[in-house]
């Protein structure tokens, strides 16, 4: 009954409304508003396609950071697992080094074997395996006697005067310097030439 009354009070005011306004005005009025109901629409169904849009790419976007956070966490534990391991390989190297160390103080210390020699040999083959070892890792050895002073590879212990060498060459090494690629390990302990105090 009411939307009846709706519809006639509707129809009412669209003749009223026909009377006052020119011919052909009322036509142009219901486009208009059919015009507005359609670009309504269309901003409803823009705007529910672009929350749908904005929920899809939100959910991505958590997705992505949880992928993230998961793989940050599996770089940190790798990282973490190599510094704890980071020396296994060489440890493994090192292990028959060792053996042939026990395997040489065994030979030493067994029954009738008293040759000296067959123990200063046993040592100068296991110096030279560790010498290999440590080559493989990029140690290498620093050549100090009869070359140049350098401070940055070699620690002078003391001067000593020579005619025999040129001031500032190194005579003798007390003990030998490494370094790793570029990177020293440890300097050569040296002497050093100096010309003798000439006495009026």
């Amino acid at each position: 009954m009411e939307d009846r009354q709706e519809r006639v009070d509707d129809q009412t005011e669209e003749t009223q409304e026909d009377r006052k306004a020119p011919r052909g005005q009322s036509f142009s009025k219901e486009s208009s508003k059919k015009k507005r109901k359609n670009v309504v629409d269309d901003l409803k169904k823009n705007l529910d396609e672009q929350t749908q849009l904005a929920q899809t790419n939100y959910e991505k976007f958590l997705r992505a950071y949880a992928e993230l956070e998961n793989y940050k966490k599996r770089i940190e534990k790798d990282r973490v697992e190599n510094l704890k391991y980071a020396n296994e390989e060489l440890l493994r190297d090192l292990l028959p080094f060792i053996d042939n160390l026990h395997r040489a103080i065994d030979h030493a210390s067994s029954e009738g074997n008293d040759s000296p020699e067959a123990l200063a040999e046993g040592v100068r083959m296991t110096l030279a395996e560790l010498i290999r070892i440590l080559e493989k890792y990029g140690v290498e050895s620093i050549e100090s006697v009869g070359k140049p002073f350098d401070p940055s590879f070699h620690e002078a212990m003391l001067q000593v005067e020579t005619e025999d060498h040129e001031p500032l060459t190194i005579v003798e090494e007390f003990q030998k310097g490494y370094r790793i690629k570029d990177r020293l390990l440890r300097p050569s302990r040296v002497s050093v030439a100096k010309r003798p105090d000439v006495e009026e």
